[in-house]
């Protein structure tokens, strides 16, 4: 009777977790609305990063400041490298490839962090090596992500110099998830959240002072500015990463980053109600795609 007990909260735990990865997804999907218009109010990339981190940051500090420093230096530069792979390399990364490829081809290019998170794990973790069925499950998902993206049209081309940003971006998020497995077993998902900010924010400095002119401070008392900065700070960072942070904990790194791949589905949901963008019937194969593909890594992933 205890084991049935046991089995079933640990069954409604993992639930939990699901809806809180499933909740930063749509945080995430959502981002590009607000990112949108703060470009359009003359924020640059990089400003938006830092402004959306460091508000998270404070936010954090206030709940989880007791403790400054990790364990020791090893788990240090491990945090450091979290901020650094999910931070400043992502966004930064991401934002650039957009000056120098196709929209098309940066969201196509980083919707695969799932896929290369499922094979490092596979290389570096006996523990949680996927199956076939898992590595289907990614394909499948892949491709749905491929329709969506392509939703309006397919207009793909090969433009080598933000293509391999786009790449280095999606390949970055897929080693803060690898990192992000290894510190979870030793920290809370807090400090480690509040460590990935910090180190997000240092990294970003470099790039920062690399910019032609900051935007001056009427702009940023808009109140359009203020809600969608808020947005990103509060909804798609602390939140977001910290309900990732713990998923990945519980539900291990190959399930959590599956779930990245119904990113582009809430991002065309969005742009149907919002911008009133039509949806094509390849958009709506490519939604159905994704969450078989989501099933199958799911059914597979709990048989092993």
């Amino acid at each position: 009777m205890s084991d049935t007990k046991q089995t079933t909260g640990l069954t409604q735990n993992k639930l939990l977790f699901h809806i809180a990865t499933l909740i930063t997804v749509i945080f995430w999907g959502s981002s590009f609305v607000s990112t949108r218009v703060l470009l359009d109010n003359g924020l640059h990339a990089v400003e938006i990063y830092i402004y959306r981190f460091l508000l998270a940051y404070l936010v954090i500090l206030f709940f989880c400041h007791k403790r400054l420093w990790a364990n020791n230096l090893r788990d240090e530069i491990l945090l450091a490298l979290c901020g650094l792979t999910s931070g400043s390399i992502y966004f930064i990364a991401e934002n650039v490839a957009l000056n120098y490829t196709y929209v098309s081809n940066v969201s196509l290019i980083t919707s695969t962090s799932p896929l290369f998170t499922t094979l490092l794990v596979g290389l570096f973790y006996r523990s949680e090596r996927p199956t076939l069925g898992v590595y289907m499950g990614s394909l499948v998902a892949l491709v749905g992500v491929g329709c969506v993206i392509f939703n309006a049209g397919f207009n793909l081309q090969i433009m080598p110099f933000g293509d391999l940003l786009a790449l280095a971006a999606s390949l970055s998020f897929a080693f803060y998830s690898i990192i992000l497995r290894k510190v979870n077993v030793y920290y809370d998902s807090l400090f480690i959240t509040r460590k990935t900010f910090f180190y997000g924010l240092i990294t970003s400095i470099p790039f920062l002072l690399m910019e032609p002119e900051i935007c001056n401070m009427s702009v940023l008392l808009r109140p359009g500015v203020i809600f969608n900065i808020a947005f990103l700070g509060i909804c798609c960072s602390l939140i977001g990463f910290f309900f990732f942070s713990k998923a990945t904990s519980v539900l291990g790194a190959i399930q959590t980053n599956n779930y990245m791949y119904l990113q582009p589905v809430v991002t065309l949901v969005l742009a149907y109600f919002i911008l009133n963008e039509m949806i094509s019937i390849v958009g709506y194969m490519g939604c159905g795609l994704i969450l078989l593909g989501l099933v199958i890594s799911d059914r597979f992933a709990r048989r092993n």
